[in-house]
């Protein structure tokens, strides 16, 4: 039986399975090496909008796709599914959305129904679709309000995969899941806040959504204390996302403001990468420069 794997796990340049997938500023995804070499020719638009990419152009680590590509990877040809079973995993996504979205479903099948459909949204864009249209983003939002922290996981897993589709990027922001991230960020586990940091990463993938999620309140500061306090998967998650909504120019002065200068040069020196790389950002605002230029800092 032959294995398929997902046309969305391909390079758009090379047509071949991405090992290390990076986003670009026009929001799309594409392999390191051949984004890279792109760029390196003297190409500054994007390979498929056309769209034009700044001089030296960012190339933001698509963490969510690298692990769902390294996950699928792992799963022997003998697992997987023939095209009919596939088509029945699509009656089988809407069992599941029903059982999600219904108010009188118990904690445990909503629990369950959670659970299988962040299995199926890793692999599926179709399925990932069909749950933005039938308006179960909703349910998933109010399982991370609940306070309950399995449930909060397993929702913002399940919201992590749908951000993959470019299109779900900015119908999140909509539906109010960053109130949802800021809250998790401040009061979740660390788990919890490690997945709510790389969403916010993915959704600040669109140039809108990196002005609204850093206009909102305590977004910003809330991902510089998750750097301080953080574990080391809270801190390099947290510092991916700085350097996401960096990128967009109104967001470093609010990082800055954030009294982030200090934490990410103590996490650069504790070897921290992406600390240097949000900083190589902050410097090229008027606040940045001069909180850099203090005597402690040099």
């Amino acid at each position: 039986m032959a294995f398929e794997l997902p046309n969305d796990f391909r390079c758009p340049i090379s047509l071949e399975i991405m090992s290390d997938p990076v986003i670009i500023q026009s929001g799309h995804t594409f392999d390191r090496v051949s984004i890279q070499r792109w760029i390196d020719s003297g190409n500054r638009t994007c390979p498929i909008t056309k769209l034009p990419l700044s001089e030296t152009p960012s190339l933001i680590p698509n963490h969510a796709l690298r692990s769902l590509i390294s996950n699928f990877a792992h799963v022997s040809p003998k697992e997987s599914r023939p095209r009919t079973q596939q088509e029945h995993s699509q009656s089988q996504s809407q069992s599941l959305i029903s059982t999600l979205v219904s108010r009188s479903s118990t904690y445990e099948s909503r629990l369950e129904s959670l659970t299988r459909l962040v299995r199926l949204t890793k692999r599926d864009s179709s399925i990932r679709r069909k749950i933005t249209e039938s308006g179960a983003v909703r349910a998933a939002l109010d399982c991370v309000d609940s306070g309950n922290q399995v449930l909060q996981e397993k929702s913002l897993s399940l919201l992590l995969n749908l951000s993959l589709e470019d299109d779900n990027k900015v119908g999140l922001v909509a539906d109010g899941v960053i109130r949802r991230i800021v809250a998790v960020l401040r009061i979740g586990s660390p788990d919890c806040k490690a997945i709510a940091a790389t969403l916010l990463t993915s959704l600040a993938v669109v140039e809108v959504n990196k002005a609204t999620i850093g206009s909102y309140p305590d977004a910003i500061c809330a991902l510089v204390s998750l750097l301080r306090h953080g574990n080391d998967r809270e801190r390099k998650e947290s510092a991916t996302a700085l350097y996401a909504l960096c990128s967009f120019p109104d967001n470093r002065k609010r990082v800055v403001d954030c009294g982030s200068v200090p934490i990410l040069v103590e996490a650069a020196d504790s070897g921290l990468e992406r600390a240097v790389e949000v900083l190589g950002l902050l410097v090229k605002c008027r606040g940045g420069r001069e909180e850099m230029s203090k005597p402690r800092y040099r």
